[in-house]
């Protein structure tokens, strides 16, 4: 136990087992974790006007506790079948799921107290509770259950969950398993009693051991007309002292799920976790510490901040053991195995302040997509759609991770880009013969319909290839730089310079004649967007995508028609949170608002900056409701680096573009280097009148990660704009 307890210290990063501060730390005082968890109701916030007799998708996140990128989630479900598991609106909770993400998976092995006073039966269970006696932090999760009397308190390790439940001293205490439940249904699940005080089971390939601090009496299972539910009773269970429960859980098998819960449990108590789950957070947190803005702007910075550490998941037991892609048990102890990123969404920014915030944990998720890859057919694992596991690679070796293999992670990305096949790019054959890929000419397509979402495939593999490109180019493979380089053009292809959009084409070449920008799409012509939202997705070119353009003059003016002509009140899943036609709800479009630099009116992006952050983060009565769906952490990290004044428009680039941060100061630590770099605003209002790094004036608009790591002070200096009838509207929405 002692080689596996090692293993476990040595590489999870930022596990403080000695000398714990105090609980409550400043900075995790400020993380609301039920942020995303509301949704958006009214016109004025949807953008549009609700038809369908169905919830508008939220941000679709989790309030429960975890650690950072931890395996365990311990989080109540108010609903089944929904994207994080719990809704603010709802008001019953069925019970206590380990895992959670916010993509209508997992919420495995729920677990609820419950009583023989709370007429509890198996078809009828859950609880009503109220948000006035909810407790929603980073590593710790209260709430009061109504039915049954029952005060619910959940903290975690990384790979265990921790329940204290306090019943009223009369009640005999018993607990529920919903072990038929989740997001899917388990084929395979199972509960028993192995020993006086513990029970084990499993839902699929998700295994869990718990220990209990009351004699087990019995573990039945009770069935009214559906599934049955386990119920475990307890010997002598009435009195003041409160039923804790210590669950294990493991991806790979049983021995392991036991393993795990006496590596990180053993005989801690609760407070003891739940102090030490707190502190991770803030050693995690602080590493970004801002002064100057409004209390308001620093809760949301760092529950969007917090937001960024829950993905991708830890995977790895603690004897170093995993469940590979093959389904095969592996041992490796180099380093720790990690779900896929969601890269469609992920690679935009939050796996850079992954990057760049906690390298150890960066690195070995791209150990474990090699791993994948390899194992996969020799393709670099993708998501959901596009290629973007190459911006990942090249973003992090060009800002310093280089303790993984480079050479292997780019066989598997240049085989992407260049060999078609299964498991690779989508129409690559096509995209390579004629540098875009054909779309089906066809008339009144449905936004649900799917087809080939050509448009945004072709931008964004060509913003791929650029991202191979880099890491030919560290390589010295000067071939595949060029060939590489030359393809990263191809965004032009699809560039429609009679209507000034980028627009499907047919086979023939010729442009698709049922062409409307603003009738949104899930995968034609675009994936998730419409015309509008597609603009300028060049983030390697953005001179060369302005050039495509008359002038300056024309970009602009098509910037303040996206961001002013009504959005024509279209409902769909995951369109929300619009500015005229712009919709921040979504990623396709979220370097949109810095296009105004490009045809040099930066203090144009800055307002519609300003309206995004000040506006549409907070959002309901409640002020927890994110523009859109947080999508693995993508949504929330726009607005941390954002509100910093330091975005990743090119994340494949180690630059980012410099805007008027929200705060007077803000000290950055980058751990990889060692350093500490400051970001100092001076004045305010929203033209930049010159920025300085190291005290020498920027040239452009894009700072370097290597002056950053260098621990150089970022100073902006701004200056009020001229206010102008055409400008992008930032008052508030009536």
């Amino acid at each position: 136990m002692k080689r596996n307890f090692l293993f476990f210290i040595l590489h999870s990063s930022f596990f403080i087992l000695f000398s714990l501060p105090a609980f409550a730390g400043s900075i995790t005082d400020r993380v609301d974790t039920r942020l995303g968890t509301t949704t958006l109701w009214t016109p004025e916030d949807l953008g549009f006007t609700q038809v369908r007799d169905k919830r508008p998708w939220g941000g679709e996140t989790f309030p429960g506790a975890t650690t950072p990128n931890g395996m365990v989630q311990l989080s109540p479900v108010t609903k089944y079948g929904s994207g994080g598991g719990y809704q603010y609106e709802d008001r019953n909770i069925y019970g206590f799921a380990h895992t959670a993400m916010g993509h209508w998976n997992l919420l495995n092995v729920p677990m609820l107290p419950v009583t023989k006073a709370g007429f509890y039966r198996a078809d009828s269970y859950a609880s009503h509770y109220s948000h006035e006696r909810e407790t929603a932090r980073p590593g710790y999760y209260q709430v009061y259950l109504e039915r049954y009397k029952v005060n619910a308190e959940l903290t975690v390790t990384p790979r265990c969950g921790y329940h204290r439940y306090t019943f009223r001293p009369e009640d005999e205490k018993l607990l529920l398993i919903d072990i038929t439940r989740a997001n899917g249904r388990p084929r395979r699940r199972e509960v028993s009693q192995v020993g006086q005080r513990s029970f084990q089971g499993r839902q699929d390939g998700v295994f869990f051991y718990a220990v209990t601090n009351y004699d087990i009496d019995e573990v039945r299972q009770e069935r009214e007309f559906s599934d049955p539910v386990s119920v475990v009773t307890f010997k002598d269970s009435r009195g003041a002292t409160p039923l804790e429960v210590k669950v294990g859980l493991s991806f790979t098998s049983q021995e392991n799920a036991r393993l795990n819960l006496e590596a990180e449990l053993a005989d801690k108590g609760f407070e003891q976790v739940r102090r030490e789950a707190d502190s991770q957070w803030e050693t995690l947190l602080g590493h970004v510490r801002v002064s100057g803005g409004t209390d308001a702007q620093k809760n949301m910075l760092y529950s969007t901040l917090y937001r960024a550490f829950l993905w991708p998941s830890l995977r790895s037991d603690v004897n170093g053991e995993y469940r590979d892609e093959r389904g095969q048990t592996i041992k490796d102890t180099s380093f720790l195995y990690y779900t896929n990123p969601a890269f469609w969404d992920e690679a935009r920014n939050q796996l850079t302040l992954l990057t760049i915030l906690n390298p150890q944990v960066a690195t070995d998720v791209i150990k474990s997509s090699i791993d994948r890859g390899e194992k996969q057919g020799g393709y670099m694992p993708t998501y959901f759609h596009g290629d973007h596991a190459s911006t990942f690679i090249s973003g992090a070796w060009l800002r310093g991770l280089h303790t993984f293999d480079l050479q292997r992670a780019y066989k598997l990305i240049l085989k992407n880009a260049t060999v078609p096949g299964r498991g690779g790019r989508p129409y690559l054959e096509e995209y390579m013969k004629q540098g875009w890929i054909a779309e089906k000419d066809t008339f009144n397509v449905p936004t649900w319909d799917e087809y080939k979402a050509a448009v945004t495939k072709t931008l964004e593999y060509a913003y791929d290839d650029y991202a191979v490109a880099l890491v030919a180019r560290e390589l010295k493979d000067k071939k595949n730089e060029k060939l590489l380089m030359e393809r990263a053009k191809n965004y032009r292809n699809v560039y429609d310079p009679e209507t000034g959009f980028m627009r499907g084409r047919i086979a023939d070449g010729s442009f698709i004649k049922d062409f409307d920008p603003y009738y949104p799409y899930y995968a034609y012509h675009y994936r998730e967007a419409n015309g509008w939202n597609s603009l300028f997705y060049a983030p390697h070119d953005p001179e060369g995508i302005v050039g495509l353009y008359p002038s300056k003059q024309a970009v602009e003016q098509k910037l303040d028609s996206l961001f002013t002509e009504p959005y024509r009140d279209y409902e769909a899943d995951n369109f929300s949170g619009f500015i005229g036609n712009y919709c921040q709800g979504n990623q396709p479009g979220h370097t949109i608002p810095f296009t105004y630099y490009f045809a040099d009116r930066q203090e144009k992006s800055q307002q519609v900056i300003n309206k995004i952050l000040n506006e549409y983060y907070g959002r309901g009565p409640e002020h927890l409701a994110l523009p859109g769906m947080d999508d693995g952490g993508e949504m929330s990290s726009w607005y941390a680096l954002t509100a910093l004044g330091i975005y990743t428009y090119s994340p494949a680039d180690p630059q980012y573009i410099v805007s008027v941060p929200l705060f007077e100061r803000v000290e950055f630590d980058l751990p990889h280097a060692g350093k500490t770099f400051t970001i100092v605003r001076r004045g305010e209002g929203t033209k930049i009148r010159r920025i300085l790094i190291g005290g020498k004036p920027l040239k452009g608009w894009f700072v370097n990660h290597s002056d950053l790591a260098a621990g150089k002070e970022l100073t902006i200096e701004v200056e009020p704009a001229p206010v102008e009838q055409n400008a992008p509207s930032t008052t508030a929405p009536q």
